[in-house]
């Protein structure tokens, strides 16, 4: 069975790159041309047509995910997500992943907050045995006690090494807990060690039987494939699973109350070989608090800290020489709070207070002038030259049109991104910093090293 990587909340210092997930079309609007349709059953089909080559990306989405989990049972969806490969009433473990190597294809999936995704990249004609496998296990897995008791110990052992082994992982799980007051995100997708555990058959069974209907899925097919085709193999495969009822997720998850006090963590490590100071704000996104924000906020990041000619890597690392590394991250996908971060690394022999002082200095600056007509402008262009080499990734699309719907969005998220960058001014930057960048929301994290005792 190949790795499956686990999408962890990951420390602010690299916050950034999770915003690129967001920047899904280069050109006009319509780039990928999508078409769907949804099965008597419930299940949603996308369909991203692309001829180029004679394969295809066939993604299954899940609209569950770590915030969704019983209180006590923290990185049950991600122990699922391991389980699904455990084999069904018809197939034995291990042997939905062997199919796929026999067939030259490549296979994966990953667990967030808000979803679950499972995919297969394979030659287009061997899509139907693909969606056959999938809605075998979507209907008809079988977990036998044995196969949860050893793949418990898999998925303690991926904590332990991407976790507790890495003391920036460490600190980025204790700083975003103090984050979220009430709201889910706060716990790690992996879990914590304690709930992992205790987690049981039946925990896993029950979570299954809960989520796991057609009705709550998306099924994504992008490459060298015709709507007509995807139609008929999906009714013929996904279209004879009944639908059922499904919780609703945002009575589950709850409200995230009023923050009303700035938050400061401080970590030492002797593992630590490089400083780091960051601070991140709750800031809305594309479902959750002020939407109209996001696009906005979506060109600040670029402006204050997306690359070499950032104001903060201009101010902090040309001029100053105060720092290695600095920038600014947001991403608005999702269907809780977000955050807007900022985030350095000190030059050695620089305090981290005196970085602080220096980030501080620039977002005062921000809060008081705005930016500049040219800045956004430029802004725009640089994040569309980002964005357009997600167009040669065969995966890319179906990735981003999943994304999109299960985390509460939809096609237009995709579709219509360019015309509301395009559409981002100097003004609404500004009210929008001015709204987020508040002291309230504001977690502080700095990670040092400590001397060996």
């Amino acid at each position: 069975m190949p790795p499956r990587p686990t999408k962890r909340l990951l420390p602010a210092t690299v916050l950034l790159l999770l915003g690129l997930l967001w920047l899904p079309a280069p050109a006009p609007a319509g780039v990928f041309d999508p078409e769907t349709f949804t099965l008597d059953n419930g299940l949603q089909v996308v369909v991203v047509p692309n001829h180029r080559v004679p394969v295809v990306s066939h993604m299954m989405w899940y609209k569950v995910g770590s915030a969704d989990e019983p209180k006590g049972k923290a990185g049950i969806a991600h122990f699922l997500e391991h389980l699904m490969f455990k084999g069904t009433a018809t197939r034995g473990p291990g042997e939905f992943s062997r199919i796929i190597n026999r067939v030259g294809g490549s296979e994966n999936a990953f667990t967030s907050y808000d979803y679950t995704a499972y995919y297969q990249n394979v030659a287009k004609e061997q899509l139907g045995r693909m969606m056959a496998l999938e809605a075998d296990r979507m209907a008809n897995l079988k977990l036998a006690p044995a196969d949860v008791e050893s793949e418990r110990e898999v998925i303690l052992e991926e904590r332990r090494s991407r976790t507790d082994n890495d003391p920036a992982s460490q600190f980025g799980e204790q700083v975003t807990a103090a984050t979220y007051l009430a709201y889910p995100y706060r716990l790690p997708v992996i879990g914590w060690e304690n709930e992992m555990r205790g987690l049981s058959h039946d925990d896993a069974v029950d979570f299954y039987r809960t989520w796991y209907a057609p009705n709550n899925a998306v099924l994504v097919v992008a490459g060298d494939v015709t709507t007509e085709e995807v139609r008929r193999l999906a009714a013929e495969t996904y279209g004879v699973i009944p639908s059922r009822p499904v919780p609703d997720r945002a009575a589950l998850r709850g409200q995230e109350p009023p923050q009303l006090a700035a938050r400061r963590l401080e970590m030492a490590s002797p593992r630590v070989d490089q400083p780091s100071w960051s601070r991140r704000w709750l800031a809305p996104g594309v479902i959750w608090g002020d939407t109209t924000q996001a696009a906005p906020l979506e060109v600040l990041a670029e402006i204050l800290g997306g690359g070499t000619t950032s104001r903060l890597y201009r101010a902090l690392v040309v001029e100053a020489g105060i720092a290695v590394s600095a920038g600014a991250g947001y991403s608005p996908g999702g269907l809780g709070p977000q955050t807007f971060a900022v985030y350095a690394s000190p030059r050695d022999g620089v305090e981290p207070a005196a970085l602080e002082a220096a980030v501080e200095a620039e977002v005062t600056r921000l809060l008081r002038d705005g930016v500049t007509d040219e800045e956004v402008a430029s802004a725009i262009i640089r994040m569309k030259r980002q964005a357009v080499f997600v167009r040669d990734d065969m995966l890319a699309p179906a990735r981003l049109f999943g994304e999109a719907i299960v985390a509460g969005g939809g096609i237009a998220d995709v579709e219509e991104w360019p015309e509301r960058i395009a559409a981002v001014t100097a003004v609404r930057i500004a009210a929008a910093a001015k709204a987020v960048l508040v002291p309230e929301t504001s977690v502080t994290a700095v990670l040092r090293p400590k001397p060996a005792s």
